[in-house]
């Protein structure tokens, strides 16, 4: 969705998040009074007030009754929620980031893979496999691959038949989508890669090899960090 696209209310809660993650307002420093904030985007108190409460559902700032609102630390930022995930990547290169990401990914993805391979039905691969033929039919085509990615994803984690790992669906999609937005690549020496890999896990997963299905995931993991080191 572009800018133009969003509502007013949502375009300021951009703005302002975009400049807290790019620094132009520090961790424990404070935002601009709620009615300098009006007259700069020409809107009411009640909006801000609303823009705020979407900034400190993002854990980006903390309002303080008769101060105002301020910048949390960077470490208390909300990293699985997709906008500020990609604020942080697009804003700068923060090794630390990229690091903690990977490490959350090896951490639950393997697994995940390797439980779809002993647990997947029938019904539940065709889905899989249903993503994986949308994103090699939309490999050109950078938002329609990207949301059968998101799909192919999901699949997976839906086939492991766990409800409370279902629950962190929303926190690992949202992981997901923020590197796999930055790490589009569809040149002749990425993308073939990236089908491929996805290809071995859904065949790991069908054949039920666990072992497989979780080297694959391990191996995509691998190749999205280092795509995603390349270009930040």
């Amino acid at each position: 969705m572009t800018k133009e696209q969003l509502s007013k209310t949502d375009r300021i809660i951009l703005v302002i998040g975009q400049q807290i993650v790019e620094g132009k307002y520090p961790p424990g420093s404070p935002l601009p009074a709620e009615a300098e904030i009006c007259e700069e985007f020409q809107t009411s108190r009640n909006m801000i007030r609303e823009v705020f409460r979407a900034l400190m559902a993002k854990r980006l700032i903390e309002v303080k009754r008769f101060r105002g609102a301020f910048v949390r630390p960077r470490n208390q930022w909300n990293y699985l929620d997709t906008d500020v995930l990609q604020w942080a990547l697009a804003s700068d290169y923060d090794p630390r980031l990229i690091s903690a990401m990977s490490e959350v990914r090896n951490l639950v993805e393997p697994t995940i893979a390797r439980w779809a391979a002993e647990r997947a039905t029938s019904k539940e691969l065709a889905v899989i496999e249903t993503a994986l033929n949308e994103m090699i039919a939309n490999h050109q085509d950078r938002d329609a691959f990207n949301e059968a990615d998101i799909r192919y994803h999901e699949a997976v984690l839906a086939s492991v038949h766990n409800p409370v790992l279902q629950q962190l669906s929303v926190a690992i999609s949202s992981l997901q989508r923020a590197v796999f937005e930055r790490t589009y690549m569809p040149d002749e020496e990425n993308m073939p890669r990236t089908l491929q890999e996805h290809q071995d896990l859904y065949d790991a997963i069908r054949h039920q090899d666990a072992d497989a299905a979780e080297r694959a995931a391990l191996t995509m993991i691998a190749s999205s960090a280092k795509r995603l080191k390349d270009i930040t």
